[in-house]
């Protein structure tokens, strides 16, 4: 099965928490702290793969998650960072924020990666916080919570050459008989329910990827048949073969066709027009197909560039993908407009800082916010230092005046997530 178009959830490891200890050696009086940092959490790491060509695997599998970092240990040893987790994609794919819609990066390379979920720092152990005025901290931070991200995954095929035309025209026949590509084949519409790739090896040691784009017919841009799943694929092509079937007894007005067909395709991307393309008339065994391709040639303009084929019988097979090839090596590169290479980190964007304070009831209040809850989670409450170093940010972030003009007193209950505390 082909599968071009998945959702997953990643989640990047929490880092260690911070270390609340202090030496005890013989003959050391006063030892002091000497609690360690907590490690890094693991990152989550997509990676372009080129022996994939299918997003398949993720139908199986839609939840990744990386280990936490080691919490910090005594004599101020840090915890071990942890590793990150690699998810193999096809070159090609493009990765998408779900709940944005926001382009995060495209994996094209083999072997290019995207950092798509930072792991959390870990936490300082209290040997940061000794002072002249407290050289005994029992004061530690927890580590940074670990990103959650719920992302698109997009594959558009990456093939040189890309194969266009109505079902039923010959490209999955041409593609079986210029490639070792064995795609299914038949004498009705929609044989070919995917995209089929293929490579073509020249006798001058040259080859190139070609792929047949199924289901394009009139109105394929607006959802038309098969052609809108997979007209994305013809973004990477970089030459079109444009396959018009000669057959005079189909009837259908080759010239129609073609002007139908490039229109869909202009219609979803009308960088595409731009592109080399070779027109290939087929069917070129049947008989009176030599006359209707005649007729077809006259309405085309004078510079067009035509290679009439006939896949069956092997005629002109040869000659089109050599000439293919000195297409191919003359056009322009596709420049895609996405992060550069050296791009390779998703910059999470938290939500907005401020604060918002709820009054529950007439003696209880409940905080909210991206920052102070991020401050709960970091903060080490299992020591009567972490809870003052506590209260002190809360002040300094301005929420104690925040609850008092809420009209909090003394004695009144405060929550933050799942934490409670009295209002002094």
């Amino acid at each position: 099965m082909f599968v071009d178009n998945v959702k997953i959830t990643v989640r990047s490891g929490k880092g260690g928490d911070g270390a609340v200890a202090f030496r005890h050696e013989k003959y050391v009086p006063l030892g002091g702290p000497a609690g360690g940092d907590g490690g890094r959490g693991g990152d989550i790491i997509l990676k372009a793969h080129e022996g994939m060509n299918t997003l398949m695997d993720f139908r199986y599998k839609r939840i990744f998650k990386a280990q936490p970092g080691q919490n910090g240990q005594i004599k101020g040893m840090y915890g071990h960072k942890a590793d990150p987790v690699y998810i193999a994609v096809p070159a090609g794919t493009s990765v998408y924020d779900e709940d944005s819609g926001k382009l995060i990066g495209d994996l094209i390379e083999h072997d290019q990666e995207l950092v798509v979920a930072k792991g959390g720092d870990g936490g300082r152990g209290n040997i940061h916080f000794a002072n002249s005025k407290n050289r005994a901290p029992e004061v530690a931070e927890n580590g940074e919570p670990g990103q959650e991200i719920h992302l698109r995954l997009e594959l558009k095929l990456i093939a040189d050459v890309g194969l266009v035309g109505f079902p039923s025209v010959g490209k999955s026949t041409l593609l079986s008989v210029a490639t070792s590509a064995k795609p299914k084949i038949a004498a009705y519409q929609f044989t070919t329910l995917s995209p089929n790739l293929g490579m073509v090896r020249l006798d001058n040691g040259q080859d190139f990827v070609i792929a047949d784009l199924p289901g394009l017919i009139e109105g394929a841009s607006n959802g038309v048949g098969l052609g809108i799943q997979f007209l994305r694929h013809v973004e990477r092509t970089r030459v079109i073969l444009h396959l018009v079937d000669m057959d005079p007894e189909n009837g259908r007005d080759p010239y129609e066709d073609y002007l139908s067909i490039r229109k869909e395709l202009g219609n979803y991307d009308e960088n595409v027009l731009s592109r080399p393309e070779v027109i290939v008339p087929t069917k070129l065994d049947i008989p009176g197909s030599e006359e209707r391709l005649e007729e077809f040639k006259k309405q085309l303009p004078e510079d067009a560039d035509i290679f009439a084929i006939s896949s069956i019988q092997h005629t002109g097979i040869k000659d089109l993908m050599n000439h293919t090839s000195e297409v191919l090596a003359k056009a322009e590169p596709i420049h895609f407009d996405v992060q550069s290479d050296e791009t390779k980190e998703y910059n999470y964007e938290t939500k907005a800082d401020k604060f918002t304070i709820e009054k529950e009831d007439e003696h209880s209040f409940i905080v909210k916010g991206h920052d102070v809850e991020l401050l709960l989670k970091r903060s080490n409450l299992d020591h009567q230092d972490g809870i003052m170093r506590f209260a002190r940010q809360l002040k300094s972030m301005g929420i104690e005046d925040g609850l008092m003009k809420a009209g909090a007193q003394s004695g009144d209950s405060v929550t933050i997530l799942d934490f409670t505390f009295d209002f002094i």
